[in-house]
């Protein structure tokens, strides 16, 4: 187990997108120390001469000691597999993406107290490369054998919290059953008092259809797996809120009595929390044994290598790490 501080450990997902330069532009104006980069060297390198943005990168050997480096941005050094060209996506380099995570991960664990903080990547391109992906919330609950984690975005003013992520419309009622509804909703509560400090959080349920089913005629998941599920743990002291009609949930009337909305399915919620706060949020895995932050947006292949990419969704994924560390 090594010692010392805890750090921010930053993947920057698609090598040909603009993870790699949102890194760049970040460091060129606002680094600190306890930054540390997992990505190719040569990558960062080349994207700072393309962007004419001068930045000091030490390459960190094997067995360095992290906490020596000054003056530079320690990189952990993850090979490519082919060159990049910026917007093009090549399968053969989604090796390498993953291999960021991995490594990513390992130094997360062995610096207890640290954060991952990751940018874009493009799933398609993982799964051309004949790897099964859906996304980095299954992948890191994989790598680091988590028995349930919980995707939520939080922008200011609106945290929004999924039951089931990354999956077709037509998985998802046989994919909400009891058992998970009732784990998710036990994490997001514990995260929220533990890494959010707020003593009783009070969390808003959406319905899983119209109307939240509008008793049964519209469809009987509400009956059958949500409320049920909302009685019992209120029974051990979780303030639940619902379900209530997703279409008239998100208005301030209710958001103002909550901490966090838990929504039953990926774009019943978000879709709302980006029109908020597109830019300036951040998706934060609940769960995991480290605090993990990323970018609320994707890979903007068209915007690569341009200089033109915000890097504020970025600079909100750092800062809310550091307050949850």
């Amino acid at each position: 187990m090594a010692t010392g501080s805890p750090y921010q450990f930053v993947t920057c997902g698609e090598p040909a997108g603009i993870g790699p330069e949102l890194l760049i532009q970040y460091v060129h104006s606002n680094y600190e120390p306890g930054l540390i980069a997992v990505a190719n060297v040569e990558l960062l390198k080349d994207r700072a001469k393309q962007l004419s943005l001068a930045i000091n990168i030490h390459a960190l050997r094997q067995g360095e000691p992290i906490e020596t480096i000054t003056g530079a941005l320690p990189v952990i050094d993850v090979p490519l597999i082919n060159k990049v060209n910026c917007g093009q996506l090549d399968p053969a380099n989604a090796e390498y993406v993953l291999a960021t995570l991995r490594t990513a991960v390992e130094y997360c664990q062995q610096y207890p107290g640290s954060a991952l903080v990751t940018g874009p990547l493009h799933k398609g391109v993982i799964n051309e490369a004949g790897i099964p992906f859906t996304g980095h919330t299954e992948y890191l609950a994989d790598l680091t054998h988590s028995k349930q984690v919980v995707m939520m975005l939080a922008c200011p003013g609106l945290r929004v919290a999924l039951v089931t992520t990354h999956l077709p419309l037509r998985d998802i009622s046989a994919t909400i059953t009891r058992e998970k509804l009732s784990s998710v909703i036990q994490v997001l509560d514990h995260d929220l008092k533990t890494r959010f400090k707020i003593t009783r959080p009070r969390i808003l349920v959406c319905g899983l259809n119209p109307h939240a089913g509008e008793d049964g005629h519209l469809g009987r998941e509400e009956i059958d797996i949500i409320q049920p599920v909302l009685s019992e743990l209120r029974n051990k002291d979780i303030h639940l809120i619902g379900p209530l009609p997703a279409d008239t949930l998100f208005i301030p009337k209710y958001l103002e009595q909550a901490d966090a909305v838990l929504a039953m399915y990926h774009d019943q919620g978000l879709p709302v929390l980006k029109h908020m706060g597109f830019g300036k949020a951040v998706n934060i895995t609940l769960g995991l044994p480290f605090i993990r932050t990323s970018v609320d947006h994707g890979t903007a292949l068209e915007l690569a290598g341009t200089g033109q990419a915000n890097t504020g969704s970025l600079e909100a994924a750092l800062d809310a790490a550091k307050a949850l560390m």
